[in-house]
């Protein structure tokens, strides 16, 4: 054996240099034998214990350098692996415009550590998730909106947020208002939708041509999940708008009080009573033909100012709810005009919010107040124009008290006013906001531009200036 060759190798070396430096901490010196054979061999004996011992020790050593050295390769090779798999990996296509990534679960090799992003501690051995540049616990790589765990191949990213895919339609693809179902996309792969100007109100294109009825008041849609209240006459009125709708000619009194208020707090006093009834669609329409001169906003006509002799039917009772939403019971009764003076009656749309017919009224009450008087045959433009004006002013009043240094605003509004000013809820305010919104917008020649074009002469001369110069030149200032 070697090691026995060794150790009697190293004993003859050693007796003939008189001393021996061995593998512990001190060093020792042995001298040659000078007495009796036996101390001989038991000196002897003595060294040949100790090399065996140290050549144990030796191949004890070796062995484990071999094992660890085994060890150290296959985490290497594991960890090589992991990193192959990696770079190799390719994102999928992205989803609706936002990142989709694939998380990739990789079983971690014994003897290294990675800090997780999510909960920021040290993952320990088994499966974690490489994504994001980043490391994950399994269970702390979650969505944004449900707040569990991505176990998916696929998820979506918005901004620096992760989401389930489903999750992320629910949040971010565009639900239709009326049927509540997802908007589908069109033949080029793009949401297309519609949506109203000022409600925002989005809905499926499709409901344009399908028969969804709209407010005739607010305008807007109506969800599938909600019943609107079908009028006598073919309309559709929201509960919102119903909730504050004028029904019939007595409940539209203390309306008409309070515009004739606000046209003295003007000093525009209409001198004549001018009879005020609520009539049906119809109604309205009939009587629109009966005038000879008169410019009408389509496509419907919500009010008149009303010049001619002639016999209309009011309400005399509001109708009320019956079976599925309709109005019922009605009671409508003839009511013959007589020219006292250049204006008969002034005529209104029942069934609309109060802001709206009180608006309606402010502008009626205008084309009366300068046929009383004696105002020159005007353009469509300059008349309607100035009419819209001040169911514009009147609206303002009803929320802000609204004034100028050249007096093109009234300051103060009637105590009615001012008290019915206190009482609105935050959905009439929204309803009065949409009726001024619907004055500004107007994209008609008439109303709307001229509307436009009498608002900067008023607010740039002053209500009475302006109504002056029309007066006289039959044209706005400018």
């Amino acid at each position: 054996m070697n090691w026995i060759k060794k150790v009697f190798k190293g004993c003859a070396h050693k007796s003939s240099e008189g001393h021996y430096h061995g593998h512990y901490a001190e060093d020792r010196q042995f001298y040659a034998p000078s007495g009796s054979g036996d101390a001989w061999r038991e000196h002897e004996n003595e060294e040949i214990d100790r090399a065996i011992a140290l050549s144990l020790l030796e191949e004890s050593q070796k062995g484990r350098r071999v094992k660890d050295d085994k060890s150290q390769l296959e985490d290497d090779e594991q960890l090589a692996r992991a990193i192959q798999e990696s770079l190799n990996f390719e994102p999928p296509p992205q989803y609706e415009n936002v990142n989709t990534y694939q998380p990739m679960p990789v079983h971690f090799p014994t003897g290294y550590s990675r800090i997780c992003a999510g909960c920021n501690t040290e993952i320990g051995c088994g499966r974690f998730l490489n994504c994001l540049s980043a490391f994950w616990h399994p269970d702390c790589f979650r969505c944004h909106a449900c707040n569990l765990p991505i176990s998916d191949y696929e998820f979506s990213m918005s901004g620096n947020y992760r989401f389930h895919k489903s999750c992320y339609k629910e949040q971010y693809h565009p639900k239709c208002d009326v049927c509540n179902h997802f908007i589908s996309t069109n033949p080029a792969g793009l949401i297309e939708y519609r949506a109203h100007p000022f409600w925002m109100q989005k809905y499926c294109p499709s409901h344009e041509h399908d028969g969804t009825p709209r407010c005739c008041s607010c305008e807007r849609m109506e969800p599938h999940d909600t019943g609107y209240v079908a009028l006598n006459d073919g309309r559709k009125l929201c509960l919102e708008c119903l909730d504050s709708a004028v029904m019939d000619t007595k409940q539209c009194q203390p309306l008409y009080l309070d515009i004739q208020e606000f046209y003295e707090s003007l000093d525009m006093k209409v001198e004549q009573q001018v009879p005020l009834l609520l009539v049906e669609r119809q109604a309205l329409n009939d009587a629109r033909e009966g005038e000879k001169n008169g410019h009408y906003h389509m496509p419907e006509t919500r009010g008149l100012c009303l010049s001619e002799e002639q016999t209309v039917s009011t309400i005399r009772r509001r109708p009320r709810l019956g079976t599925g939403n309709r109005s019922m019971d009605m009671i409508t009764e003839p009511y013959k005009l007589t020219r006292r003076c250049d204006v008969t009656a002034i005529l209104i749309l029942y069934g609309l919010p109060r802001l709206l017919t009180g608006s309606i009224l402010a502008h009626e009450m205008m084309h009366a107040w300068m046929r009383l008087q004696g105002f020159r045959t005007l353009s469509q433009d300059v008349e309607e124009g100035i009419c819209q004006v001040l169911a514009h002013m009147w609206l303002l009043t009803q929320f802000d008290s609204a004034s100028d240094s050249n007096g093109a605003w009234t300051s103060s509004s009637s105590s009615s006013s001012r008290l019915k000013k206190g009482k609105r809820s935050q959905l009439e305010r929204k309803l009065g906001e949409f009726f001024k919104h619907q004055i500004e917008s107007d994209a008609s020649p008439v109303y709307g531009d001229g509307f436009r074009a009498g608002h900067q002469a008023v607010y740039k001369y002053g209500l009475r200036n302006t109504l002056e110069h029309i007066r006289m030149t039959g044209r706005f200032p400018h």
